[in-house]
């Protein structure tokens, strides 16, 4: 069967409590849409992808989408997935396209998008520092991370760098200029020993 523009999809949160009810809501996808979901999870896999298509159901994160499903025609799906990027190793790390940041460790991670970690305590904006952001780019600029794959959920491609001792001490130090307490909090007392960061292409 040749691949539709749209399908019609219900959405429902896969988190909600067993005691609540969540709301299903109904509305016609992009197809694209659909596939970028399923790319977050099996990555670009035409058996996988084909599995999901016909069986009618996904779980993405928080989400849980069902659809009517089809059996598909593979030269058309891999047409489709062809247009969509994928990982290259040969990628350099480049600070100007980075738009999140993760730190890892034994605990749970540390998100920070861009937008936040340049967001500076208003002394620090009056004396002109540069930002938590400015610090984070430039160890990783520095520290050369490693290209680790490519995220279809993010649109981004991900590298990766192991965080020396003294890298970690500079981290815990600068977080004090972050405009979020909370967060900064965070990032100077939780365990953490790795940063991944996303950056999008041109």
């Amino acid at each position: 069967m040749p691949l539709p523009d749209t399908v019609r999809v219900k959405l429902s949160s896969e988190a909600a409590a067993y005691v609540s009810i969540t709301p299903v809501i109904v509305r016609e996808m992009p197809l694209r849409e659909l596939i970028e979901q399923m790319l977050g999870v099996t990555g670009k896999d035409e058996s996988r992808i084909q599995d999901l298509l016909l069986r009618g159901a996904l779980v993405s994160g928080a989400s849980r989408f069902r659809w009517t499903g089809w059996q598909t025609d593979r030269e058309s799906l891999r047409a489709l997935l062809d247009t969509f990027p994928d990982p290259d190793p040969a990628r350099v790390f480049a600070s100007a396209r980075c738009v999140r940041a993760v730190l890892r460790g034994a605990q749970f991670p540390i998100g920070i998008p861009r937008g936040i970690g340049s967001r500076r305590k208003l002394v620090a904006r009056m004396l002109r520092r540069p930002s938590f952001w400015d610090h984070l780019m430039q160890i990783a600029s520095i520290g050369q991370p490693r290209y680790l794959d490519y995220s279809y959920r993010e649109r981004a491609d991900v590298f990766q760098l192991s965080l020396s001792v003294p890298q970690l001490q500079r981290l815990r130090e600068t977080a004090r200029l972050m405009g979020y307490s909370v967060l900064e909090t965070q990032v100077r007392t939780a365990p953490f020993d790795t940063l991944e960061l996303y950056t999008t292409r041109e």
